[in-house]
């Protein structure tokens, strides 16, 4: 059998035929990328993500309880001392890492090309978020005397691009050796009507399947491998817009080794209780991010006996896992969230359409999804004015203007610090 006749079968069976409407049209280089798609493609996957998608999750009010945390700027000098101590012995040893998820395009900030190539306008001169990074852990390098490996996790979409820019900003003097690239999965994209969307008339349109994919993908790619080589103990996970994230932070290292887990993760307050973020809870006795929307109006102004509000962490990705913790989520399967969005399309006559509303369900899974897949974890609430400063578009709260003005005042309160 025939690779096409291979195809049109597939199609066949999962009602996907308008896939190769335009197939006579296209050269023989396009059909053969059209015709090795479709066979590589998983349907059944996917079709059955947009099924199960129409129902939402329950969770009843009852099996969440809250998930312990220590506010750092309520420990002592003696307990930050001891808990730094813990944290930059493993740095100094070179047993500590960073995984950077770089997947996505700067297009909400009206820029063409990764988010990561993003420039902010600082004197004398203009810095990219991969700069202001690469600038963390050089300082981390002159502290500890010893470069950190920077894992970089791209789309495919922007891979190419992103290396090509290291290499042209000869990596920000960082060696070459001690950063790796290496990219998620992606997931075709379904429109209303259960049908996968063309991008080109040869090109089934799909998008990265989200940042839960780094488990997965580090393994995949030999990331693991090389951790587990270079007998790396931690690995801290974070975006790359949050410009004032600490990403080598030894007090939420030492916390997480003091407490003997596995998993930790920074968090910052919520101070209005009706809004709508995130937080951290346990939900059957396993540490979890939720909807607020499923916690009663009691709930959410509940405290603990010393005054510490039960239900108001909030996730600024920004995650620390171990090497056994790395490893055992990289056989796991998370869960899928599905999310309404505009995308373009080639239409039923063969032209790119491009749609005034939301039009296609894209399937992305979360890396907080990980959590439940042990029992507890370490939580540090820090201060939003220290580390937390994303950068999202240019007419919200998060725009790149705030976020300039939060670094340069972090900067200058780092130096009076010293």
């Amino acid at each position: 059998m025939s690779d096409l006749e291979s195809a049109k079968q597939i199609l066949k069976k999962y009602n996907q035929e308008h896939l190769i409407s335009f197939y006579d049209e296209l050269n023989k280089e396009e059909k053969e990328k059209l015709v090795n798609q479709i066979c590589d493609l998983d349907f059944e996957q996917i079709l059955k993500l947009y099924d199960d998608s129409m129902t939402d999750e329950e969770i009843d009010e009852k099996d969440i309880t809250a998930l312990d945390y220590v506010i750092k700027r309520k420990l002592s000098d003696n307990q930050l001392k001891e808990l730094k101590e813990i944290g930059e012995d493993v740095i100094r040893s070179g047993k500590y890492a960073v995984v950077t998820l770089a997947g996505g395009q700067g297009s909400r900030l009206g820029y063409r090309g990764p988010k990561g190539t993003y420039e902010l306008e600082f004197e004398p001169h203009k810095r990219s978020l991969f700069e202001l990074m690469c600038e963390q852990l050089y300082k981390a390098y002159e502290k500890y005397g010893v470069f950190i490996n920077w894992y970089i996790m791209t789309s495919t979409e922007n891979y190419s691009q992103t290396k090509n820019y290291f290499r042209m900003k000869n990596f920000f003097n960082y060696p070459e050796e001690n950063i790796k690239f290496f990219t998620q999965s992606n997931l075709p994209l379904i429109d209303i009507n259960k049908k996968l969307m063309l991008e080109e008339m040869y090109k089934i349109r799909v998008g990265a399947n989200g940042n839960g994919d780094v488990f997965n993908s580090m393994l995949k790619h030999n990331i693991l491998n090389d951790i587990e080589k270079k007998e790396i103990d931690w690995v801290m996970f974070t975006g790359i817009d949050n410009v004032i994230l600490d990403i080598v932070d030894p007090i939420l290292l030492g916390l997480t080794i003091k407490q003997e887990f596995e998993v930790a993760s920074k968090s910052i307050f919520k101070s209005d209780a009706s809004n709508k973020e995130w937080i951290f809870v346990k939900h059957k006795g396993k540490p979890r991010i939720i909807s607020p929307d499923y916690l009663s109006d009691k709930m959410k102004n509940e405290q603990f006996s010393d005054g510490r509000y039960k239900y108001r962490e909030i996730n600024i990705l920004a995650h620390l896992f171990s090497r056994e913790a790395l490893k055992k989520l990289s056989d796991v399967k998370l869960e899928y969230h599905r999310a309404f969005k505009k995308n373009t399309f080639i239409n039923e006559e063969g032209m790119k359409q491009v749609p005034e509303s939301p039009n296609s369900y894209k399937f992305e899974n979360f890396i907080f999804d990980a959590f439940k897949y042990f029992n507890d974890m370490t939580i540090l609430e820090v201060e939003k004015s220290d580390e937390f400063a994303p950068i999202k578009d240019f007419t919200g709260p998060f725009n790149p203007e705030v976020a300039k003005n939060l670094y340069e005042a972090k900067q200058i309160k780092l130096k009076y610090e010293e």
